[in-house]
């Protein structure tokens, strides 16, 4: 109601202050002018657990403060201008909506909760049981869970040393490679890799999971073949030595090495140094034949082999015989030189007609035959298309 009549001065300026108000302030606006806050802001929770959340505002008139989430929760008090709500069993991220009245306004306020887990699964992949020195290698890292993936970082490690890291990214489960040129210091090293899950911006720390570390094994395998040193003959029933040799392995102590004669296995005697692997034996042919002999080196799942053949035979050496040892003077005396077959005999010179004959030689008995000494040469040729002669005498 306005006055009839003029006002005091004093009046007169209270009223233009009173005017300016209301002009200033349009309807609503008393309530619009507090805020209502959602505490705590965008908090970091662990997965499954539990939030007290504050809905407070300074309107000394708020009414119907309430929580709007899809979330478990329970009132846990409220006064004038605030209410407060457990929040359970938090398993994913969502925003959460606080809201209320102030002289008739609606007042909204927001928190957005992340939710934080460590990863379930860290591991590294099988490495190759062996891996060649000098070609590429590639390390795989599984990761399952682990959230918030933009804070989750995959290192591969050498031992203590750092191979390369990796965001995580949003596959399930993430996979995380590195490739690596394999080399002989890396036999033996172990591998592995590790997740970090860094919350340090939101007030939490660093956390690390890491997986069971892998050991590596390098090898280095030469394309040349062993060296294979044996003879070219060898007689029935005599023993003769085998030797092998390999360079250029790596680790050589670790290779393995097979001798055989024919179908049968040798008892090597295996030395390595350095590089360089050496296996001897001793073998013997039984019976006459060609027989193969194997030398085979294997390393890292790769074999190299060399194989050369003796030749066994049976040389049977020459028997002498005189058919009348004691003779008087004019009597007739037969000499004979004997071999075993394929030998050619030789009596004082004198060859027999054929390989495997016998030679003869007739005599009259005189003084000058008295402590006579008759020689008888046996040789064979062993080995073709060059033959090599082999001779026994007596």
């Amino acid at each position: 109601m306005m006055p009839s009549g003029p006002l005091p001065r004093a009046c007169w300026t209270s009223f233009i202050s009173l005017l300016l108000v209301c002009c200033l302030l349009p309807p609503g606006t008393q309530g619009q002018e507090f805020q209502l806050r959602v505490e705590p802001q965008n908090p970091v929770v662990p997965a499954g657990g539990s939030l007290l959340v504050n809905c407070s505002t300074d309107c000394p008139s708020a009414e119907l403060i309430s929580l709007e989430t899809s979330l478990l929760k329970e009132s846990v008090g409220s006064g004038l201008g605030w209410a407060a709500f457990q929040l359970s069993n938090v398993t994913g991220d969502i925003q959460l909506l606080c809201s209320g009245f102030c002289n008739g306004s609606q007042m909204i306020g927001f928190s957005n909760i992340t939710v934080y887990r460590f990863p379930e699964r860290v591991e590294l992949a099988p490495l190759p049981l062996w891996q060649p020195v000098g070609e590429n290698l590639t390390l795989r890292c599984m990761v399952s869970s682990g959230a918030p993936r933009d804070h989750l970082t995959v290192v591969l490690l050498r031992e203590e040393e750092e191979l390369g890291r990796q965001p995580a990214g949003d596959g399930e489960p993430a996979e995380v490679t590195v490739t690596v040129l394999a080399s002989r210091d890396d036999h033996g090293a172990s591998f592995s890799c590790r997740t970090e899950l860094d919350l340090r911006s939101q007030g939490l720390g660093l956390f690390q999971n890491s997986s069971a570390p892998r050991k590596l094994r390098t090898f280095a395998m030469p394309t040349t073949p062993p060296r294979l040193v044996v003879p070219r003959f060898s007689e029935v029933e005599t023993s003769w030595p085998v030797d092998c040799t390999l360079d250029g392995l790596f680790p050589a102590s670790e290779a393995q090495v097979q001798l055989a004669l024919g179908d049968q296995m040798l008892n090597a005697t295996v030395v390595s140094h350095g590089d360089t692997l050496t296996a001897t034996a001793t073998a013997k042919a039984e019976q006459e034949s060609t027989q193969e002999i194997v030398c085979n080196v294997t390393l890292g799942g790769e074999s190299r082999e060399t194989r050369e053949n003796v030749k066994a035979y049976s040389f049977q050496g020459p028997n002498l015989t005189l058919r009348e040892p004691n003779a008087t003077e004019g009597t007739t005396v037969t000499v004979t030189c004997a071999a075993g077959p394929r030998v050619r005999v030789t009596l004082d010179g004198v060859p027999a007609a054929a390989p495997g004959q016998p030679a003869h030689l007739q005599l009259n008995a005189t003084a000058k035959d008295d402590r006579r000494t008759f020689f008888c040469n046996a040789t064979l040729e062993v080995g073709t298309p060059s033959p090599s002669p082999l001779s026994w005498g007596c």
